[in-house]
């Protein structure tokens, strides 16, 4: 058979197009943070991630374009040869304090993080364990590592014992989950992680993408949420974060033990063999982070809009799955139905993103929608103004009790 055959026969996007419900790969004009100019329209935009609304800042700007001056456009060259500047070092230092950890490395993705950091740790004869609603990057991680990788339901702690049980005690095991699902925006529950990981000798890993510059105090994330980073009996062993969220830049990082990330930095793949991260979104990262220390403002401003958007979507009769976060996902239905919604609300000048399988349960499609702390007041009632009009005028709305029976 030809190997291209099965591009082929590849038709699910084209038949899309044909229908005019295609929702990808939309070329962006203009964008100056909650707006977004598409094929000459202004859209307000509640498909990003960048939560505390840094990508515009004056200063990130500032800082990424005098690193740009003073080191060029790029590194040429990876981490471990000739790319790394006293700018990555200052930001690993900085990471690892603003996380109250020992170490931090930085990769140029975070992707490239789980990919890294799983294959480097999770050896022969070692488990690795995870939520089934983990990332895509932990599970392809997961099987890049030569150990054994198990999938628990996801936030069924009772599955997750049983399976930590019937592991042998010689066993080296890790447990990998999301600190915040990045398509239903529920937080998860690392606490029942943590207690099951010291019952049975486990070591933790938490996956805060999205939770890093969202939740606890000082923004630190889902293991501060829970209280978890200053836990003298030891709580979360590592934590891995990305900068194109909070951080208004690319790239990602992990923080731990210093042992551990002297380790990684020495055997992840993904970090010796690629190249570093530029210098412009390095510092980027760096003027984010001063950013997020500076002005605990933005995360209570990001919480406010959240839980108004929660509360009104609710009352209109939408499913909002649980969401605890910015990222607040409405119930669609099949894939049909969800595509013709997006549709909708693309005409309305509503720019969010709509999830179907494998991203969801079959049946069971979204409108991924999330938030920034720089949204104004005018344009949040916009969207809950269209949200409310297509509330209305939808014959049926999936109904909570019906699509928890079937979950």
């Amino acid at each position: 058979m030809d190997l291209f055959e099965k591009c082929e026969r590849f038709t699910r996007a084209k038949d899309l197009m044909a229908m005019g419900i295609y929702p990808y790969f939309r070329a962006i004009g203009k964008h100056d943070c909650t707006r977004a100019t598409i094929h000459g329209r202004e859209v307000i935009m509640i498909g990003s991630n960048n939560y505390l609304g840094l990508t515009h800042d004056p200063r990130v700007i500032e800082a990424a374009v005098k690193a740009t001056e003073q080191y060029g456009s790029s590194c040429t060259g990876s981490r471990f040869l000739n790319g790394t500047l006293e700018l990555h070092e200052e930001l690993e230092s900085r990471l690892a304090r603003f996380m109250g950890m020992e170490s931090a490395a930085v990769f140029s993705t975070g992707f490239m993080v789980n990919l890294g950091v799983l294959a480097s740790l999770v050896s022969k004869g070692d488990v690795v364990f995870c939520d089934r609603e983990n990332h895509a990057s932990i599970l392809d991680g997961a099987r890049l590592a030569f150990g054994e990788t198990r999938k628990y339901r996801h936030d069924d702690l009772s599955e997750l014992e049983r399976m930590l049980a019937e592991t042998p005690k010689s066993a080296g095991k890790l447990i990998v989950v999301d600190g915040v699902f990045s398509m239903n925006g529920t937080i998860s529950d690392l606490p029942g992680v943590v207690k099951l990981a010291r019952q049975y000798g486990a070591r933790v890993m938490v996956d805060d993408a999205h939770g890093i510059g969202v939740l606890g105090a000082k923004g630190r994330g889902t293991a501060e949420h829970f209280g978890l980073l200053d836990d003298p009996a030891g709580g979360v062993d590592l934590v891995m974060g990305t900068f194109s969220k909070s951080l208004a830049s690319i790239g990602g990082f992990i923080a731990g033990r210093a042992d551990v990330i002297h380790y990684v930095k020495h055997t992840a793949r993904a970090l010796i063999f690629s190249a570093s991260p530029t210098p412009g979104n390095t510092a980027a990262a760096l003027a984010a982070l001063d950013i997020i220390e500076a002005e605990p403002w933005r995360m209570r401003r990001l919480a406010e809009i959240s839980a108004h958007v929660r509360r009104e979507f609710n009352a209109m009769g939408y499913d909002t799955l649980g969401s605890e976060t910015p990222i607040v996902p409405v119930l669609i239905g099949s894939d049909e139905d969800t595509f013709a919604f997006w549709k909708q609300l693309d005409q309305m000048g509503v720019f969010a993103n709509p999830v179907v399988p494998p991203g969801t349960p079959v049946g069971k499609g979204l409108i991924r929608t999330s938030y920034m702390a720089t949204h104004r007041d005018e344009e949040i009632a916009k969207v809950l103004e269209v949200f409310s009009t297509l509330a209305k005028s939808r014959k049926t709305i999936p109904n909570k009790t019906a699509c928890a029976r079937e979950a």
